[in-house]
Order: C-alpha cells, then structure tokens, then sequence
C-alpha cells in the first residue's frame, strides 16, 4: 500500500514538474502568433512577411509559428496598427503615410530627398527609429521597417527636363500631389484601378510611382518613356502587439531582434531588384526609354521641392528634433549609398 501511495505520489511531482513553465511538455508546444497584413499577397509588402515567417519558424527550431493573413483579412490598411496596440492581431505590417500627422519621424523619410533606391531608404528608416525611439512606437514593438522604392515618372511623352513637366497631367498620390504642383505639372488623384482607362484615353499623360508596375500592371504599353527623378518612398513599419511580445521566451526575443535590419535589407534588396527586372522588361518588350535628366535639371529640381523640407521642419520640431532627422537622414543616406557602391565592386 505503501509503495503505491509513494508511486502516486512520485507521479504527481513527476507530471507538476513536466508543466512548469519551460518544462518539456510546454515547451514541446509551439507559439503560435497571427501577422496581419493589408495589400495582395502577391505583392512585396506580403512577400516580405512570408520570407519573415519562414526564417522565424526555421530559426526558432519550429517553436514560433507565423500565421498570416494577406489581403486586409484580418485588418484592413488604416486601422491596422490600432488593431494591433489592440491585440486583434499579434504582429502587423502598415504604411505609416495612412496616418498623416501620427508618426512624423517617417513623414521625414518620405520626403523626396533623393533615395537611390529601397535598400538605402530602408536602413535609413530603421536607423531613425532605433536612435530616436519615437512616442509614437511606444504601445508596440517595432519588429522592422522598410520603404517601396523612390518614385520616378512613367509617361506618354518624352520628359526631359522640367519644361516637360509644364502643366502635364500625371496621376499622384499622397506626398506626390504637392511635389508634382511644385515641379508644374498638374498632378490628379486617382485609384490604381482607373490608371489603365485613364491612360489609354489620354486623362493623364503619365504617373509616378516606384517602377515595378511598369510591368505588374503593364504600364508600358502606354508610358514609353521613364524620367528618373527618385523622390519620395513610402514608408512601412512591422509592429507586435506588446503583450505578445512581453510574453515570448528571451531566446526568441533575442532572434526576432536579430533579424531586424536583416529583414529591412532583404525587402530593400527584393523590391530593388524587382523595379530593375520590370524596366528591363519594359525595354525588350515595348522599346521604354529611360531619360537621366541633366544636373543642372536636378539641382533645380532640388531646390522647387525645397520647401518641403523646410514646412516639415517647421511643422513638427514640436514633436520631433526634425532639424536633427534630416540631418542624420543625409548622413545616413550617403552611407548607406557608399557602402552599395563598395558591394558592387
């Protein structure tokens, strides 16, 4: 009687041992987390997450598993980051331009200061946001950050210098409307879905975005020409409900930290090399010519969209040290841009 009194209760320490927290049965039981994200899966912002997800799971032995949802979902495109400060997801992907006024660190960003491409505007992004801590993270916990490539301009007729521009009917979005009245043309709103028809029918004579959809929604068989003028990004931002992330072991804290300007570069490089693989596209396929406007055409340039720069300062040095941020911008920019060409040699 004895002997089975002890044998039971040897089991009882035995099983109370095993369920601890850490013990090996808890911790044979994955993690499961949702990531929310708001554009088709097919499109970079998604594409990054998938790549994220999978080194996440292989990374962490399995013990993570990213659950995700493409295409608004879960959450949609603007109340997305709130979603996740309220835990209707656990991580989530968002543009911060949806959300004017609320994260003026990367308003900065998406200024056209001249990106060369994603990969530099990415860790220049990131860097930002790890030295000046902005209030506006602080319910969340920022994973990475990346940006789309700069826009450039897509159009009918040739523009090779900002006398092209005059007046010019060019579909812009966001910060774009303002930069296109500053540099003369007559910039218009539009969805995405009304570009093609609006295009064909003469509407407007061009568009500026990043250059992917040159190829992804077969702009060029309308635009034959592209005019490099790198200027604005947009900026995204992938963030973790807080109380998901307080609640995740140190050792997977630690490899969800590691990866993240790892995971910025990767977008970078991804989405890069996307817009060079839809131009050369455009090139075989539709004979698109590709025009560098002259440097005295960019220097004037430069100083139209100016004040730009200058009401951004002035509107958020309340909120942010944003003499100090355009600074570190231009530091940070020429480094990333060095460190490139010193890559590719």
């Amino acid at each position: 009687m004895k002997k089975q009194v002890c044998g039971g209760i040897a089991l009882v320490i035995l099983v109370f041992f095993l369920l601890l927290p850490g013990g090996p049965l808890l911790a044979s039981k994955p993690i499961k987390l949702s990531y929310a994200n708001f554009p088709p899966a097919q499109t970079f912002p998604c594409v990054q997450m998938e790549h994220w997800k999978q080194e996440v799971e292989k990374r962490t032995d399995g013990r993570l598993v990213i659950q995700t949802f493409p295409g608004g979902t879960l959450l949609g495109a603007k109340n997305m980051f709130d979603g996740i400060v309220m835990g209707q997801a656990d991580i989530g992907c968002f543009a911060m331009s949806y959300h004017p006024g609320r994260f003026p660190l990367a308003e900065a960003v998406d200024l056209p200061l001249g990106w060369p491409n994603a990969v530099v505007a990415s860790l220049t992004l990131l860097d930002l946001c790890n030295k000046y801590q902005p209030e506006s993270f602080e319910k969340v916990k920022v994973l990475t950050m990346f940006t789309c490539p700069p826009a450039n301009i897509m159009s009918i007729n040739p523009v090779r210098s900002l006398a092209d521009l005059k007046g010019m009917e060019i579909r812009a979005a966001g910060t774009g409307v303002k930069i296109f009245e500053l540099l003369g043309a007559s910039p218009i709103g539009m969805p995405q879905s009304d570009v093609p028809d609006a295009l064909h029918k003469k509407v407007i004579k061009g568009m500026a975005s990043s250059l992917e959809v040159m190829k992804d929604f077969n702009y060029a068989e309308y635009c034959r020409y592209i005019t490099m003028t790198n200027l604005q990004v947009v900026s995204f931002a992938v963030v973790m409900n807080r109380s998901s992330w307080d609640a995740l072991p140190d050792d997977i804290k630690a490899v969800l930290e590691g990866m993240s300007a790892e995971q910025a570069e990767w977008t970078g490089r991804y989405v890069d090399e996307h817009v060079n693989q839809s131009v050369a596209w455009s090139k075989d396929t539709y004979q698109v010519e590709v025009i560098t406007l002259a440097d005295e055409e960019r220097l004037k340039m430069d100083e139209l969209l100016k004040p730009l720069v200058d009401d951004y300062i002035s509107r958020t040095q309340g909120k942010v040290p944003s003499e100090d941020i355009i600074r570190d911008i231009r530091s940070l920019k020429a480094k990333y841009s060095g460190d490139l060409v010193g890559q590719s040699k």
